[in-house]
């Protein structure tokens, strides 16, 4: 997985969510460093079939200069990687026999935004779909009566609202293009209940935390079959490479002692969510764990880095739950350096926090700020931006 073109690059992942709100497509933009060698494409197509394989779903790259494009267009890539291009490219002839040539190849091939003119029917055929701002949406009317029919598959990308995402998927949308997290609620906002199942996850973080016998954990575990089955499905998940198989919450605590114990109790937390509008935040609030929990590794403590996971996964927790960080913190036992995170822009883990926020909003410049605020370099953001991406892909919530 240390692969020498992740020195070359800033690397930002996304993720395109289907109608039952599940990531159906992986998104990585390819930004090349100053000074990045000519056969960088070669290097990023090395690294793709040395580590993501066909079981790991499609992968869509979106890079972001024109000669590392060029370049892969120029070289066939194996089915499920998909290559974005813009839609300028398509309406200038010389570029639309480049697309023409790599689809013949085999090779699948996305339209990145609206072409100003209809392409023609054998160039509009080269691509599996096309992705579309909301905000140039035309879809949401019906076409003019001689306009031509609309047959390429779209993506919704830019969604400003999950209401507006699920009206794309109603209306016959492949897919978002990275879900809307929408505003954290403020203090101001109405208190209500959180969901039965939550209250059962937080009763057991709050027995694990005073280490409580094993024995009265599972009798609590018992009372809700789903969430014992959903617990059982992440600790034995492969993304984190046990070597024996956990049969039972017994097991778990024996196998796996209390302090790691709580890193699935708060995977457990994001799925006892019922809405499946949330189901996007919960994959995201995953991926920002297990960044975060390899951003931590330099330190070497082992609290640390299980600290760093539980923020990232709890990051998204008052978008989910509906409630302000202050007031789910006073029934959900955290460390102090994750509350204090949390609930304010300061505390140990806001740094890799931020940056794990730019990776997601695929923004370079924010990237490189973050990374350096941290005084890491490029090579060491990639790697465990890579380690995340597909890490996650091996543990999905439902």
């Amino acid at each position: 997985m240390d692969h020498p073109v992740l020195d070359q690059l800033v690397l930002a992942y996304g993720a395109l969510f289907n109608a039952k709100r599940q990531p159906a497509i992986s998104r990585l933009t390819l930004h090349p460093l100053v000074g990045s060698p000519a056969e960088l494409a070669d290097g990023v197509l090395a690294m793709l079939a040395a580590d993501w394989s066909e079981a790991n779903g499609p992968l869509a790259l979106n890079p972001t200069s024109e000669p590392l494009l060029h370049a892969l267009l120029a070289r066939p890539a194996p089915a499920h990687i998909q290559l974005e291009v813009p839609a300028f490219m398509a309406a200038d002839p010389a570029g639309a026999e480049l697309l023409r040539e790599h689809a013949k190849s085999g090779s699948v091939l996305v339209l990145k935004g609206r072409p100003l003119a209809p392409l023609p029917p054998d160039l509009a055929g080269c691509f599996k779909h096309v992705i579309v701002d909301a905000a140039e949406d035309r879809r949401q009317q019906p076409a003019p009566a001689n306009a031509p029919a609309r047959s390429t598959p779209w993506v919704i990308a830019a969604a400003p609202t999950a209401a507006v995402a699920a009206d794309a998927l109603k209306r016959g949308a492949l897919a978002v293009q990275g879900w809307p997290l929408g505003e954290a609620p403020g203090a101001n906002v109405a208190r209500k209940d959180v969901p039965a199942s939550a209250q059962v996850v937080m009763n057991l973080i709050q027995r694990v935390d005073r280490e409580e016998p094993a024995n009265k954990l599972d009798a609590v575990l018992r009372g809700d079959p789903a969430l014992a089955f959903k617990l059982m499905r992440l600790i034995n998940s492969p993304a984190f490479g046990l070597s024996v198989e956990v049969s039972s919450f017994q097991h778990a605590i024996m196998i796996l002692g209390y302090q790691r114990l709580k890193r699935w109790l708060a995977l457990l937390m994001t799925s006892a969510v019922d809405s499946p509008d949330l189901k996007p935040l919960m994959f995201l609030a995953v991926r920002r764990g297990l960044l975060m929990e390899d951003l931590a590794r330099s330190l070497g403590d082992e609290s640390a880095r299980s600290e760093a996971f539980i923020c990232g996964v709890f990051s998204l927790l008052d978008r989910m739950l509906g409630q302000p960080f202050d007031r789910l913190l006073s029934s959900l036992p955290v460390a102090e350096g994750v509350a204090q995170t949390l609930v304010g822009e300061n505390g140990p883990y806001r740094q890799s926090l931020n940056l794990a926020i730019a990776i997601e909003a695929e923004s370079p410049h924010d990237i490189t700020d973050a990374a350096g605020e941290m005084l890491l370099s490029a090579g060491e953001v990639n790697r465990a931006a890579w380690k995340a991406l597909l890490a996650s892909r091996q543990m999905q919530p439902e």
